[in-house]
């Protein structure tokens, strides 16, 4: 049976250079622990229309989005499990679904070759491959990231993410990373995930080193920095 999972969540973003991280990461250091997997390279294919319908709609900013991608967390074979991910966002909450499958079973099933309908998240991302036609690997998108957790128990999560490649061909989670940087030299996402609010010494370090939220989709900086410029002409931006 398919692993799944289902996340509710805030996810807010920011920008910020490898210095405020280092000072992040002190003020991080009586309340957060890095995760057991350390330092990971996630890998990512985005999977859209042929005219990125997906991305497109995402980058109006509506009050109801979604992205549906294949995930692993490392180089893979065709037996090894990756996470097939379908993530909404509505009034800025963030509701992820997630099955886990061989990559070759999950592959066939994004191709609508097989259907996966035993479960209500099957179901979902069922009915999101029947929308939205000819959906299929457009970006294979990576990054570096380490993630922390909260030792008091609460479920808020900070994530870094650095090296944020992306790319247009070898669409394979078998490939290993590369393709064009995303994000300046010596710069940082970070992510704050938690379904409730900051707690006050993060609030507090944030303001002291002036780190404001930011909107950042890395799907949607491909789009805009790498697909945009050379399919202009062939349909609307947003």
């Amino acid at each position: 049976m398919a692993y799944q999972a289902v996340f509710k969540r805030y996810e807010i973003k920011y920008l910020l250079t490898t210095e405020q991280k280092q000072r992040l990461l002190e003020a991080m250091a009586s309340y957060m622990s890095l995760d057991k997997y350390g330092r990971t390279v996630i890998r990512n294919l985005y999977l859209d229309t042929p005219d990125y319908r997906l991305i497109r709609r995402s980058l109006e900013k509506p009050v109801y989005k979604e992205k549906l991608r294949l995930r692993s967390y490392r180089q893979v074979g065709g037996t090894d499990t990756v996470y097939v991910e379908l993530k909404k966002k509505y009034k800025g909450v963030v509701y992820k679904r997630r099955l886990s499958l061989p990559e070759a079973e999950a592959n066939a099933w994004m191709a609508g070759k097989t259907r996966h309908e035993e479960s209500q998240i099957g179901r979902e991302i069922q009915y999101v491959l029947g929308f939205y036609q000819g959906l299929a690997p457009r970006v294979y998108l990576s990054y570096e990231r380490e993630a922390y957790f909260c030792r008091d128990g609460s479920d808020l999560r900070i994530t870094f993410d650095d090296h944020i490649l992306a790319r247009q061909d070898h669409l394979s989670l078998q490939e290993p990373p590369g393709g064009t940087a995303l994000l300046e030299d010596g710069m940082v996402l970070m992510e704050v995930k938690t379904a409730g609010g900051l707690p006050l010494w993060l609030t507090e370090v944030l303001a002291r080193e002036r780190i404001c939220k930011t909107s950042f989709s890395k799907y949607g900086k491909a789009y805009t920095e790498m697909i945009y410029p050379k399919n202009k002409g062939d349909y609307q931006y947003v």
